[in-house]
Formats: structure tokens, sequence, C-alpha cells
């Protein structure tokens, strides 16, 4: 919850920012698809940004999302930033739908 918004003198009412309210919103609609490979690449974007969904390829091997580019050094900074890009995936996907991620070249 971010902002608290106060109203009729003491009443408090929480509020969430459209980043989060839209954010939650989307990974639900995405988790309830159908498990294709438009869904997975839709999630991975969303999870890294258009910029490097565009030098990036992926693809759901069981629980492994295997991703692959064309530059070495785009895997380098994947490899970098799994810890963090895990969890996004995830959010979007399901935890249980991905527990590793593989880069190759």
């Amino acid at each position: 919850m971010g902002m608290v918004r106060r109203t009729c003198g003491t009443v408090v009412i929480p509020m969430r920012s459209i980043q989060n309210l839209a954010g939650g919103v989307l990974a639900d609609i995405v988790r309830r698809q159908p498990s294709s490979p438009e869904r997975t690449s839709f999630a991975w974007q969303l999870a890294v940004g258009p910029a490097l969904a565009r030098v990036t390829s992926v693809q759901l091997e069981g629980t492994t999302l295997t991703v692959r580019s064309a530059d070495p050094r785009w895997l380098k900074e994947i490899d970098r930033a799994k810890a963090v890009v895990l969890p996004k995936v995830q959010h979007l996907l399901g935890a249980d739908a991905v527990t590793k991620i593989r880069t190759r070249s």
C-alpha cells in the first residue's frame, strides 16, 4: 500500500499506486492464459523491458526459462540480473511455472 487519504476526519483509507494495481491485474491476466510461447515471450518482455526483449528470445523448457541472444554481452547481463528478473517472471507466469533461468548463445 502506498499513499493514505484521510476522509471524514479520522477515517483512513489505504490507497494503492496505479503501477502496483496495474502490475497485479496484468500478472493475473497473464497467469490465466494457457501456456504458450507467445505468453512466455510477453511475460519476458514485461519483466525485462522492450530493449532487452528485442535482443533476446526465450523458451520455457519444463520449469526452466532458457534465454538466448546472439550477443554474449547481453547473456552476461542477464546472468548478473537473474536474482531480480526471476521473481518478476514468476510473478507473471507463476512461481511453479518458472524455477530457473538459463542463458544460451
